[in-house]
């Protein structure tokens, strides 16, 4: 299911697709806009399939984080 998010770095709106068929994960994707790597932590209710998704950066000086 696409998610629309702002890039942790760049601050520009974003489209993620979430695929909660296949549980809690982590996984990497590069920004489209900027090009860096954000990291996403994905944690989902196996009995719900409701999910709550963080977003981080891959830089150490910077651990902003976005909820959704």
């Amino acid at each position: 299911m696409p998610e629309h998010v702002n890039c942790p770095y760049c601050g520009e709106p974003i489209e993620a697709v979430v695929d909660t068929s296949a549980g809690s994960q982590d996984y990497i994707e590069d920004c489209p806009v900027c090009c860096r790597p954000i990291e996403f932590h994905l944690d989902v209710d196996a009995g719900t399939d409701q999910y709550t998704c963080l977003l981080y950066t891959s830089d150490a000086a910077d651990d902003s984080s976005v909820v959704w």
